[in-house]
């Protein structure tokens, strides 16, 4: 059995990509349309927001004291310590009204990292690929790219489009995290869309149901193995957290409510802390060159 608790209830307008950082013993995830940076301990240490000056959605560590941060104006490396920013490139997609979205570190140290559009327009959105200096784009014609997450052993990226409610299975080169061959949908996702994702030391993958108030676990044959039910309906993405990364959290979001929905359910935008019989990998190092 899982155990359902709230781990931050600092409500987030779009509470989105978590990750722990070992060297840390900390958690950090993003409120998107805020502009914000959270981060908190397990052990009862007081939540810390931290102000952005632009949109960020993936914290990638760098090593103990950095993390390179994806956001709408580029990739930023960012002191853990002082929160001071440097600009390490550029936002790399040119297109209008385009933003970062979701990210994660393959076992060789390449970042894939999405790009959508700000309106969700149909075929915006991209799935790019980074690591020590150099970035391109390898996924195009999606749009809202999700649920970026690796097998582990580095042979396999998963990733959703969110409005298409498809999660797809992509081989890749376990050396580079480069795509070897052509994308496979992996699962047709009914009753909400897939969000963001992550992989266990078993190999099952763990989605966010968006609209589902739920996060399911997938077997790398496409089976849904376990279902955990959450309050927040639009649970956005789990993190495996913790010295052993046997605990869960999962961001939500109370994006697009009014105020009559927002009373009518407070959970929304809450991060959630699941324990329960599972162990997840822990994200490797991006290199940045």
């Amino acid at each position: 059995m899982s155990k359902v608790s709230v781990f931050s209830d600092h409500a987030c307008h779009l509470g989105e990509g978590p990750s722990w950082h070992p060297g840390r013993a900390t958690a950090f995830w993003f409120d998107i349309l805020e502009r914000k940076l959270l981060e908190m301990g397990l052990d009862d240490a007081p939540l810390r927001v931290h102000d952005l000056p632009f949109h960020a959605t993936v914290a990638a560590r760098v090593d103990d004291d950095r993390h390179l941060i994806a956001s709408d104006a580029g990739l930023y490396l960012r002191s853990i310590d002082t929160g001071a920013l440097i600009e390490h490139r550029p936002f790399w997609d040119d297109r209008p009204g385009t933003r970062s979205n979701d990210g994660a570190v393959h076992p060789s140290g390449a970042l894939w990292i999405s790009t959508m559009g700000w309106r969700f327009e149909p075929g915006l959105g991209r799935i790019w690929w980074y690591r020590a200096g150099e970035l391109r784009p390898i996924i195009e014609g999606l749009t809202i790219p999700n649920a970026i997450a690796f097998s582990p052993d580095g042979r396999t990226a998963y990733f959703s489009d969110t409005l298409e409610h498809v999660i797809y299975r992509q081989a890749v080169d376990p050396a580079t995290g480069l795509p070897s061959g052509d994308r496979r949908v992996f699962f047709h996702v009914s009753g909400g869309g897939p969000d963001g994702a992550t992989v266990d030391a078993d190999g099952l993958l763990w989605n966010a149901r968006w609209g589902g108030y739920a996060v399911d676990a997938y077997d790398p044959d496409g089976h849904i193995v376990r279902t955990i039910s959450l309050p927040a309906r639009q649970v956005s993405c789990p993190a495996f957290v913790g010295p052993d990364l046997d605990r869960l959290i999962v961001t939500s979001a109370f994006e697009g409510y009014d105020a009559e929905r927002r009373a009518a359910e407070p959970e929304a935008g809450l991060t959630y802390l699941i324990d329960g019989p599972f162990r997840g990998l822990p994200e490797p190092a991006v290199l940045i060159g």
